[in-house]
């Protein structure tokens, strides 16, 4: 039979009481566990933290600017070109 915990892990933590009382509360009106209430919050936060750190945010000038660039690249001058090179070293010799 299998483990329905064997993919699980256990994580824990100390906190001050007056903010597990908080949590609980929290919990209790959410109609949640006091674990399933943590649970939750911690990941709507982590999913918050990951989408800000993919989204690049711009302005419409700066947008402006970046697809300005993409479609009229600036003539490679010799330190973009030296640029480029170390680039392509580094990342030939990561692999």
């Amino acid at each position: 039979m299998s483990n329905s915990h064997e993919n699980t892990v256990r994580i824990t933590a100390r906190i001050p009481v007056n903010i597990q009382e908080t949590l609980k509360i929290a919990a209790e009106l959410s109609g949640a566990t006091l674990n399933q209430f943590m649970i939750q919050a911690a990941l709507k936060e982590a999913k918050k933290v990951i989408e800000d750190e993919r989204v690049i945010l711009l302005s419409q000038n700066d947008a402006d600017l970046v697809f300005s660039l993409i479609e009229n690249p600036p003539v490679l001058n010799a330190e973009l070109k030296a640029a480029l090179k170390k680039h392509k070293e580094f990342f030939s010799e990561s692999y």
